[in-house]
C-alpha cells in the first residue's frame, strides 16, 4: 500500500506563524580524528510547519501534547476537497455532507490550495467556520485537519473554530500539504511527540492507502 507524506519539510526557509523564531539546526559535534559520530540540536516553534495542536492551546486546563491520547491520530480518514469554497473560511455549504457521512471516516482532512504556499507565508488563508466544526463533531469525527496555517484566521482573538473542536472533544492537524492527494479515504499517521508542558507539536504525517 503506497504512503503519501502530505508533511511539510522543515528547514530555515520554512514559513512559520509572524512573531515565531526561525527554525534553526546546530551541529555540536562532527565526525571526525577523535568524534566517530555527528551530533546535533534542533530549535523550533511548535507550531512550526505540519502540526497538531494539543488542547493546552486553546483551552488553560488541556491536556498538553505529551498528554494527549495517539488515537484521533491514527486510522481511517477522508480527504476533502474544498478548494471551491469562496469565503474567508470553508462553510457548511462548501461540504458535500451525504459523501463524507458515506465514507464512515472518524477523521477529516480539508484541502483549501491548489498548491500549498512553501515559499512564502499567506495570510489570508481559508479558514473553517465553527458550525462546519460542529456539524463534524455531532457526526463523530475525532479529528479535522486541514492545509492551511490554521482553523481560525491569522488575526481571530475568539478562536471559534478551535473552541467548537473543544466542545466536541476533538483533535486538530494544521499545514497539511495535499496538492498531491486524490480525494477519498486513507488511513492516517500523525503522531504528535509526547513534548510535556508542549501546547502543539510538529509531526510527520502520512496516509495511507487503503486496499479495494
Amino acid at each position: 500500500m503506497r504512503i503519501i507524506d502530505i508533511s511539510q519539510r522543515l528547514d530555515a526557509g520554512t514559513p512559520l506563524w509572524p512573531g515565531e523564531p526561525a527554525l534553526a539546526v546546530r551541529r555540536h559535534a562532527e565526525i571526525g580524528p577523535g568524534c566517530p559520530v555527528n551530533v546535533g540540536s534542533v530549535h523550533l516553534a511548535l507550531h512550526s510547519g505540519t502540526h497538531a495542536d494539543a488542547p493546552l492551546h486553546y483551552d488553560a486546563g488541556g491536556a498538553s501534547s505529551a498528554e494527549t491520547a495517539l488515537d484521533p491520530y491514527i486510522g481511517r480518514c477522508v480527504v476533502v476537497d474544498v478548494r471551491h469554497a469562496a469565503g474567508a473560511a470553508v462553510e457548511t455549504a462548501d461540504i458535500d455532507w451525504s459523501a463524507l457521512e458515506a465514507a464512515k471516516a472518524p477523521r477529516v482532512l480539508l484541502r483549501t490550495y491548489d498548491c500549498f504556499p512553501h515559499a512564502a507565508w499567506d495570510h489570508d488563508f481559508r479558514a473553517v467556520s465553527a458550525e462546519v466544526i460542529r456539524r463534524l463533531g455531532a457526526l463523530g469525527v475525532v479529528l479535522v485537519g486541514t492545509d492551511a496555517a490554521s482553523l481560525d484566521p491569522e488575526t481571530s482573538k475568539t478562536m471559534d473554530a478551535h473552541h467548537a473542536v473543544r466542545a466536541a472533544d476533538m483533535r486538530i492537524l494544521e499545514g497539511l500539504v495535499l496538492d498531491d492527494v486524490v480525494p477519498g479515504v486513507y488511513e492516517l499517521i500523525a503522531l504528535p511527540l509526547p513534548l510535556a508542558g508542549a501546547d502543539a507539536s510538529p509531526v510527520r504525517a502520512v496516509l495511507r492507502e487503503i486496499a479495494a
